[in-house]
This record gives C-alpha cells, sequence and structure tokens, in this order.
C-alpha cells in the first residue's frame, strides 16, 4: 500500500522510520505555507487518515507496526512541526529530536506502544512523540535557545 509506505519510503532496506522522516518534508513544508490553525486542522485530519490506513495495512498484512508502515512517522513529524518555525535550523532540530523519542521511546511513549492495537496503536507512539518533541522545541523557541 502506497500510502502506508509514503511511496516508498518504508522500503528503504535500512532505517525506515528515518526514511519516512524525511519523506515527511515536503509535505510539512507544504503545510508550515498555511495559517497555524490550518496546519493544526491539516495535521488532525492526516493523523485520523494515518490510522485508518495504517490499520487497513495490519489487516491486509497480518502484521502490527510492520516496518516498512511509516506514514505514523509522518504523523508524527507533522505533530512535531506544528507551531515552529520552517527553517533549517528548527527542522533538523525537530528531525533529531523525533527520531530520538520514537526510537527510545520513553514513557509514555514506550505504554503507547505496547497497550494500544490496531491503527490507533500503531500512530499513537509516534504522535505522541511528535508532541515531545514539539514541547522541547517550543521551550527552545521560547526562552530564545534557538534563533
Amino acid at each position: 500500500m502506497i500510502l502506508a509506505t509514503w511511496f516508498g519510503c518504508g522500503k528503504a532496506p535500512v532505517a525506515p522510520g528515518t526514511f519516512g522522516t524525511l519523506g515527511a518534508l515536503p509535505l510539512a513544508w507544504a503545510l508550515a505555507q498555511l495559517m497555524p490553525v490550518q496546519y493544526m486542522l491539516a495535521t488532525v485530519i492526516f493523523s485520523v487518515g494515518a490510522i485508518f490506513v495504517a490499520h487497513l495495512h495490519e489487516v491486509t498484512s497480518g502484521e502490527h507496526d510492520a516496518s516498512e508502515v511509516v506514514i505514523d512517522e509522518v504523523a508524527g513529524f507533522l505533530v512535531t512541526m506544528t507551531w515552529i518555525p520552517f527553517n533549517w535550523k528548527y527542522v533538523l532540530a525537530g528531525f533529531i529530536l523525533f527520531r530520538f523519542f520514537d526510537a527510545v521511546k520513553p514513557f509514555p511513549i514506550s505504554y503507547m506502544d505496547r497497550n494500544i492495537k490496531g491503527g490507533v496503536g500503531i500512530v499513537a507512539d509516534d504522535l505522541v512523540a511528535g508532541i515531545v518533541s514539539n514541547i522541547v522545541l517550543q521551550v527552545l523557541l521560547q526562552k530564545g535557545w534557538m534563533p
């Protein structure tokens, strides 16, 4: 399924989640051209769609959270970049933070990953990783620690 693998990014032989997050960059850039409320609405709609796509992939493949499914990383990165200036410093910081939290999965991300099933479970941990990453970026932005 082309959307589940985010146009093939999830088929990368190594680090498909990282490639999925890289594949999110053009969409994040396009959405960054919108007003902040429109960006948020588009991210919510995309995230709900990602849940359905991930669930459909799980049902058809019989595999929960297959590594090739990276639409969840796309949704998580969109959440990461909500209300964040779209410039190379913040995009790089957001990318690193999101990949860190998605890979390490500290609580509550780990709880979501282990305990929620279906499409919601596939996407939920990435959305929470995106929220945590966004909070860190917001602190950096508000404290002036990143220009």
